[in-house]
């Protein structure tokens, strides 16, 4: 009988853990999901592709910087995303180091679509891979990762512009 009075006891000093623990549980993922990145729809009558970019060390120092038609859409650095606005239809976007790498999207009004960036092992840089994801692919890393810098971003692509004039106009004095 002693045994069991023992044995209850230490039963009841445990589940007195066990809530404290749990609660602790609930709101450490609380805190996580109040960190994920929330998407906002796209504008009524277009669409949206996010591109994202899990923390990896493969690459680190290697932004995945995308391309439609020759031009700089935007960029990824390591553990980074960010959110293109888009007209409905098909998208053809690249990424280049020393490979490059093509994915096709086809962009339908008021949805969001998903690309990850990856870099891999390469010769003399990273290869970039972009490929088709899902929310919940994005929703997996969305607590480690952060919005790219709109700012800078919107520098790079204006420099990237530039120096794509300057590249036309070399080619055309030629």
């Amino acid at each position: 009988m002693r045994k069991w009075i023992v044995m209850a006891a230490a039963a009841t000093a445990l589940s007195g853990l066990a809530v404290p623990a749990a609660q602790a549980a609930g709101k450490e993922e609380a805190e996580a999901s109040a960190k994920v990145a929330v998407i906002p729809p796209p504008a009524p009558g277009m669409g949206q592709v996010v591109f994202f970019r899990p923390g990896k060390f493969v690459g680190s120092a290697i932004r995945c910087t995308v391309r439609e038609d020759g031009k700089m859409v935007g960029r990824a650095g390591n553990g980074k995303y960010f959110v293109l606005p888009a007209t409905p239809g098909p998208h053809r976007f690249t990424t280049k180091t020393e490979a490059t790498d093509t994915l096709n999207v086809e962009v339908e009004p008021d949805e969001t679509t998903y690309v990850k960036c990856a870099i891999g092992m390469g010769v003399m840089a990273g290869r970039p891979n972009l490929s088709p994801a899902t929310a919940e692919d994005f929703g997996k890393v969305a607590h480690k990762i952060k919005l790219a810098d709109t700012e800078e971003m919107a520098k790079d692509i204006a420099e990237d512009e530039k120096d794509r004039a300057k590249a036309a106009a070399a080619a055309a004095g030629n």
